[in-house]
């Protein structure tokens, strides 16, 4: 079994033992791993507290060949994640970050870019950013590096452009917004204002730092809440159990 080193965020820890512990984490270099940290849960155990939740860590661990769990074998850490003035908006917003990851990315994957996504992000919610400024922008880069971004300037239907203008139809089950034809007929389609549409272009914008400076107000932040849950909830296949924690991005 060779020895591999990463950096990682912790995204999930279950008991195993009274003293071990299984681990879920997005490194930078493998992707999503899931490994045993046999000692974990003793106070003077081998890792301390560098496998908390969220915790950004120094990893080392024995890749195993079959589908057997990883054995995490040594972790320092590198940064707790501690939200500025006990702040519950930031820490349940980081707890959905971490779900998101969990759920949307495969064991041995590597994705580089959206680990620093997502370390940017949560080093940004503890330091008190709005949060529904960090997650909309988290959710939209997240699904652009993914694949699975909604098409939000042209129909998804018949490619032709769409235009922000009034309202305008997304379809969460055909992958985003449609033109006036082709809306006609199709099951489970919302109506976005245009604000809202290019908000979600402003902030999915790969080289654009237009979105740092977009006012979200609070009915923007409840629309694209809904939309947005809608559309991951059917990309899933199931419902996110932290999304209920998020009401509309901390407002």
């Amino acid at each position: 079994m060779p020895t591999e080193k990463a950096t990682a965020i912790v995204l999930r820890v279950v008991s195993f033992s009274e003293t071990s512990s299984v681990v879920t984490l997005l490194t930078r270099e493998f992707g999503k791993i899931r490994g045993l940290a046999k000692g974990a849960r003793r106070i003077k155990g081998p890792f301390e507290y560098a496998l908390d939740l969220l915790a950004v860590c120094h990893l080392v661990f024995l890749r195993k060949s079959s589908d057997a769990l990883d054995l995490l074998t040594e972790a320092k850490l590198v940064r707790y994640f501690r939200p500025a003035k006990n702040d519950l908006a930031a820490l349940y917003a980081a707890y959905y970050v971490a779900e998101l990851l969990n759920e949307l990315t495969d064991d041995y994957d590597p994705h580089p870019e959206l680990f620093d996504l997502a370390d940017r992000t949560l080093a940004d919610l503890a330091a008190g950013q709005d949060v529904s400024v960090g997650l909309l922008r988290f959710e939209l880069l997240a699904l652009r590096l993914l694949g699975h971004l909604p098409s939000l300037d042209v129909c998804v239907e018949c490619g032709r452009e769409v235009v922000a203008r009034g309202r305008v139809a997304f379809g969460p089950l055909s992958g985003g917004v449609m033109c006036p034809p082709c809306r006609i007929g199709k099951k489970q389609v919302v109506s976005v204002s245009a604000r809202g549409i290019e908000t979600m272009r402003r902030f999915a914008a790969v080289d654009s730092q237009d979105w740092e400076n977009t006012d979200l107000d609070r009915s923007v932040r409840g629309e694209l809440r809904g939309v947005l849950n809608h559309y991951l909830n059917h990309l899933l296949g199931h419902k996110l159990r932290t999304q209920e924690y998020l009401g509309t991005y901390g407002s």
